[in-house]
């Protein structure tokens, strides 16, 4: 690719260029979810100190603008999760309604186009109450929930890790609470990455949501045992390995971040934006790391950027097409949400 041009992001090798523009979009701590082609925008709030989220469904298709949906019975949620399942269901895990948080499934059928309330399989041990949680994909079956689940009083001093496995024949989802625990965590990211070293496999890693600048593992899977593909991306791979080469990062991971994104490309964990808890003014970031998992022990790189208008919290990267695509978020001001859709440049 071409040299940075002089409107980069600060004049670093990397921005976030705007390819699209829609009231829609705008809205922050929503769910943004890749299924049948298409990106599934679900809740979230449109506001900052927004009474309570939205309900609305919108339908993101690269060919055309973006759309409200006319599914019926949609959740009023935000700081909720959302995963694709089987080509056809659209799951959302958890999160706030305006008034408590929650641990149920709703699921929006994409053939027939309306949102079910899917029911609590008997012998579910549900969390408390889940929000600004994870939910990882496993299988078309089973996802991994992880974070911190109660309310503000409620709230325990360790994270406590699920497994989900949902059924969509019987319309109903099962939680199993895993037998180890984490930090505890909110508003982090989490990458299910191939495991660096002799013996290949998987590990699923929590980023942030806690003062630690160190990932944590979240679950260890032998070869084979993991057949969750992730989408190919081989150009932005390639990208993503030259930038990390091209001496221009700092080897610094986030420490005290939460409310970022988190995409995985190929090996690479992609983290953007973020509330920091390391300072009390200006606490809203717009800096790119990228977590190297190719070899032991894994790398960070820090790409800083210098453009304010950049700054993000609450937002949701999605790779889409082999591009990284940033949806929605707070600006810096932390109140007024972004109607941008945005695609990840590298120039190198």
């Amino acid at each position: 690719m071409a040299a940075a041009p002089p409107g980069g992001a600060g004049g670093s090798r990397w921005t976030w260029r705007p390819v699209a523009r829609d009231a829609l979009l705008a809205r922050a701590f929503h769910s943004c979810t890749e299924l049948r082609g298409r990106l599934y925008l679900v809740g979230g709030l449109l506001a900052g100190g927004a009474a309570e989220p939205s309900a609305d469904t919108v339908v993101l298709d690269p060919a055309g603008p973006a759309v409200r949906t006319g599914a019926r019975g949609g959740p009023r949620r935000s700081h909720h999760d959302a995963a694709a399942l089987g080509g056809r269901w659209l799951c959302a895990v958890g999160g706030w309604d305006g008034a408590r948080r929650l641990a149920a499934v709703a699921a929006l059928d994409a053939e027939r186009g309306e949102w079910e309330a899917w029911a609590a399989a008997p012998g579910s041990c549900a969390p408390a109450g889940l929000s600004s949680h994870t939910c990882t994909r496993l299988s078309d079956r089973e996802l991994r929930v992880a974070g911190r689940e109660g309310g503000t009083r409620t709230q325990r001093r360790y994270g406590s890790i699920y497994t989900l496995r949902l059924d969509p024949g019987a319309r109903t989802y099962r939680y199993r609470e895993e037998s180890y625990r984490s930090a505890s965590r909110s508003g982090h990211c989490a990458a299910l990455l191939p495991t660096p070293g002799p013996r290949p496999g998987h590990q699923l890693l929590l980023f942030g949501g806690c003062d630690s600048a160190e990932p944590e593992v979240a679950g260890h899977w032998r070869h084979g045992e993991i057949r969750e593909e992730a989408p190919a991306a081989p150009l932005l791979t390639e990208q993503l390995s030259k930038l990390v080469s091209s001496g221009q990062g700092s080897r610094h991971g986030p420490r005290g971040l939460r409310h970022h994104s988190c995409s995985v490309v190929g090996p690479f964990a992609v983290l953007f934006g973020g509330e920091t808890l390391t300072r009390a003014r200006d606490t809203i970031c717009n800096d790119l790391y990228i977590y190297d998992a190719r070899r032991a022990p894994s790398l960070w790189f820090r790409f800083p950027c210098a453009d304010r208008a950049l700054k993000r919290v609450g937002h949701r990267t999605c790779l889409w097409n082999d591009q990284l695509y940033l949806v929605g978020g707070f600006g810096e001001d932390g109140r007024t949400a972004s109607p941008q859709l945005c695609t990840l440049d590298l120039f190198l």
